[in-house]
C-alpha cells in the first residue's frame, strides 16, 4: 500500500507547521544523534526523512497510529516502532549552566496538560484529569531552556517546583515566577496585605514583572500548537517526551 505523505515541502509545512528549513534542521539533529544507525533486524521500510516526518505529524496532529498508518503506507505496528525509536532523539537536551549566568534572566511557569494516564495525572482545577508541567524559558530568546517531569495536576506550582530538580539547574541565574511561587527563592510580584495597599513603586514593579513573565505564556501557546499537549494519550514517559519534543521543535 502506497502512502500519501512524503518529506516534501507541501506535506511538511501542511502537516507539521514547520518550514522546510526547520524540518531539515530537525532531520540533521536526528541523524547526528544516531537515528539512521544500525538497529538490527530488517531495515526500515521508510527512509529517515519520512520517519522524522511521521513523528512530527504524530505530535502536531495527535492522530492515532491507526490513522497515521495509511497516510504513510505502513502498518500501525510500524508507526509505533518508529515513534518509540525516534522520540528520544527529538527531545530537548538538559540545560547547561550559561557562561554569563549572572546576566541571564529565566522565567519559570507551570501549565496543566490533560492526560489519560491515571498514574501521571490527577483531577485538577480545570475539571479534567491533568498533569502539572514546569517549564523554564529564557527571557531574551523566549525559548524553552528546561522542562521538568510531569506531576499530578492537583499539586501547587511551588510544591512541584521544589521537587522538580529544576532549581539545581538555575544556580546563579535570576529566575522570575508568578505569585504561586512565594517562598521558593524566585523573584515574585509584591503582594497586597490586608489594610496595606501596594506602594506606587511596587505597582510599577508588578506591572514590569507581568510584562516580562508573559513571555512564558507565549511559549506555552506555541508548544500547545502541537495537539498532543491538549489531550495526551501516551502512558509512562510519553507526556514527558511530548513536552521535550514540542519544546525542541520550537527552538528550530
Amino acid at each position: 500500500m502506497a502512502g500519501v505523505l512524503r518529506a516534501e515541502p507541501l506535506w511538511v509545512e501542511t502537516f507539521t507547521g514547520l518550514r522546510m528549513r526547520q524540518f531539515e534542521g530537525l532531520l540533521r539533529v536526528v541523524r547526528e544523534r544516531g537515528g539512521n544507525g544500525p538497529g538490527g533486524g530488517r531495515p526500515w521500510c521508510l527512509p529517515l526523512a519520512d520517519r522524522v516526518l511521521l513523528v512530527a505529524v504524530y505530535y502536531r496532529t495527535n492522530l492515532t497510529m491507526r490513522q497515521l498508518a495509511p497516510l504513510f503506507g505502513v502498518s500501525p505496528a510500524t508507526v509505533c516502532r518508529v515513534i518509540q525509536r525516534l522520540r528520544p532523539l527529538l527531545a530537548l537536551e538538559p540545560a547547561l549552566q550559561p557562561a554569563n549566568a549572572a546576566d541571564r534572566l529565566w522565567i519559570v511557569d507551570g501549565t496543566l496538560i490533560p492526560v489519560r494516564d491515571r498514574t501521571v495525572g490527577a483531577s485538577s482545577r480545570n475539571y479534567r484529569f491533568s498533569a502539572n508541567v514546569q517549564v523554564i524559558i529564557d527571557a531574551d530568546t523566549k525559548l524553552v531552556v528546561a522542562t521538568a517531569r510531569p506531576a499530578p495536576g492537583n499539586k501547587a506550582d511551588a510544591h512541584v517546583w521544589r521537587n522538580s530538580g529544576l532549581p539545581a539547574q538555575c544556580q546563579g541565574v535570576m529566575v522570575l515566577g508568578d505569585g504561586a511561587y512565594i517562598n521558593t527563592g524566585l523573584i515574585v510580584p509584591h503582594r497586597k496585605r490586608q489594610g496595606r495597599p501596594l506602594l506606587p513603586g511596587e505597582e510599577a514593579d508588578n506591572a514590569e514583572h507581568r510584562k516580562v513573565r508573559a513571555r512564558a505564556e507565549h511559549a506555552f501557546a506555541r508548544m500547545k500548537n502541537y495537539k498532543i499537549l491538549r489531550d495526551c494519550r501516551q502512558r509512562g514517559d510519553g507526556l514527558h517526551r511530548a513536552v521535550q519534543i514540542t519544546a525542541f521543535c520550537n527552538t528550530l
